[in-house]
Parts: C-alpha cells; sequence; structure tokens
C-alpha cells in the first residue's frame, strides 16, 4: 500500500489550518502526499459523511486514550494497521477475528472510502479509522495497550532527502514496542530493498523488538495468515520481491540482554 506518511518537517501536505491552530507545544500533524484522490462515487462519498463519523477516533488533547473503549462490545485484544491503504487487509483481519478489536490509520479518503463500504458490506462492528497521523495515536495509547501492530507497504521515500518521512523509522518503531503487550508483535512489509535494509536496522536497533527469522524464508515469504493486498499483487506481478519482518515484544525482564 502506498500510503501518505507523516513527517516531522513543514510541507506542502500539512493542512494549512493545522500550522495556524497547532499549539506550539503540541505534536506535530504534518502529511504528505495526496489525501483526496480520484472523484468518489456518490455512495462511497455518502460512506464518508455517514459511516465515518460513527467509527472515527478523537484523540484526546490530553492524557491517553484506552483503545480497548473505543468499540461498542468488550474486546478480546486490539490491533493496529498503519496505512490500510484499500483496507484489504484490514477488513479481511476484522472478519476473520471478531473477538478483537481493530484500528486503521489511513489519511488517504479513497482508501477509507473503500473501508467503509467493506465494513459496511460485512455488518463489522470491530473496526476504528483515523483519518491523521499515526504519530499522533502512538504517542497518546497507554504502554501495552496493543496485540500486534501492521505496517505493509508503506511509502518507500527512496530518496535519500525524503527517508526522513518514512513511517518506520528509530523513533516510531521505539513507540510501537511502547506501546504493545509483552509478546505482541510488529509485522512489517516493502518491495523496497533499501526500505527493507532501514526497517530491518531500526528493528534490531530497538531492545524491547525481537526478530523473530530464523532462516531466510521467514523474510522472504509472508506469515501463513497474511491477506495479499491489490498493491502487493501488482508488485508480484512486476518481480519485485518483497521482505516481511515480523518481531515481537519482549518479556520486560529480557529487554537488553540480547
Amino acid at each position: 500500500m502506498r500510503c501518505v506518511a507523516p513527517s516531522t518537517e513543514t510541507g506542502a501536505g500539512a493542512p494549512p489550518a493545522a500550522a495556524e491552530e497547532r499549539d506550539p507545544a503540541a505534536p506535530r500533524r504534518l502529511l504528505y502526499g495526496r489525501r483526496t484522490g480520484p472523484r468518489l462515487r456518490p455512495g462511497r462519498r455518502r460512506l464518508l459523511e455517514e459511516l465515518l463519523p460513527r467509527l472515527s477516533i478523537h484523540l484526546p488533547a490530553e492524557g491517553r486514550l484506552d483503545p480497548a473503549t473505543l468499540f461498542p462490545r468488550p474486546v478480546a485484544a486490539v490491533r493496529l494497521e498503519i496505512g490500510f491503504g484499500g483496507g484489504e487487509h484490514l477488513e479481511a483481519e476484522a472478519a476473520a477475528h471478531p473477538e478483537t478489536g481493530f484500528i486503521g490509520v489511513e489519511p488517504f479518503l479513497a482508501g477509507v472510502a473503500r473501508l467503509l463500504a467493506g465494513i459496511a458490506a460485512r455488518g463489522l462492528d470491530n473496526v476504528r479509522i483515523l483519518v491523521d497521523d499515526a504519530r499522533l495515536l502512538l504517542r497518546a495509547l497507554p504502554d501495552g495497550s496493543l496485540a500486534r501492530i501492521d505496517v505493509l507497504f508503506p511509502d518507500p521515500w527512496p530518496k535519500v532527502r525524503h527517508h526522513k518521512r518514512r513511517i518506520v523509522a528509530p523513533s516510531t518503531v521505539a513507540e510501537m514496542a511502547r506501546v504493545l503487550a509483552p509478546g505482541g508483535e510488529l509485522r512489517l512489509a516493502t518491495d523496497d530493498p533499501g526500505y527493507g535494509r532501514w526497517m530491518l536496522a531500526a528493528v534490531l536497533g530497538e531492545p524491547r523488538l525481537e526478530w523473530l527469522a530464523g532462516r531466510a524464508a521467514d523474510w522472504r515469504t509472508p506469515w501463513p495468515d497474511h491477506t495479499t493486498t491489490r498493491y502487493e499483487r501488482k508488485a508480484l506481478a512486476a518481480g519485485r520481491r518483497s521482505v516481511y519482518l515480523r518481531c515481537r515484544r519482549r518479556e520486560e525482564e529480557r529487554i537488553g540482554l540480547a
């Protein structure tokens, strides 16, 4: 999924109102890339107007947000997908695991509308959506509050001067490790070799995470329960090989020993 990526720099992708109204002490909300895309069909636009407000996450001005409270019924665990693109993976996971709550973050509205169509068609009540910068959500979540985080095929921003825009970076990986429960998983995937090396360096540099690869096939092939997305199929058709990284949050007593 080529998703809009947040950055810590000022740029044309930042909504003007955010720059004008932001408290200087508050985290920066800056997004690069397109957010609207092609004209939406009337049905999809109606979903954005009527269904999205009921599923949207509103971040607190201060304090933490307990993700389990976002859902209309008790959930056994909560998972997060950052940059869900068209929502194929998130929709399939939510349908397969109704006992789990799912949070999806995606600033591209056409992708959000596609996910909303799937949610409506399947009658899913275990999905909530943030149309914003994923870093703001990570900062608002309590320690150990998520069972899994997926970041699948984010925009690689291949030019060196744009690397700071990558959503997977040491600072965000540290936040992901913080909000994962011990034993929870971080799953990363990319078809860009440079970004794959960058991702691996970021997770290997985070002492709270351990990489679960024991052989080459463990990072060259997707995990058994993986749902292939449209973007991933295009990458395969173009002959691009993907990297799949599974990492686990260490138990507290093991942090720093590996």
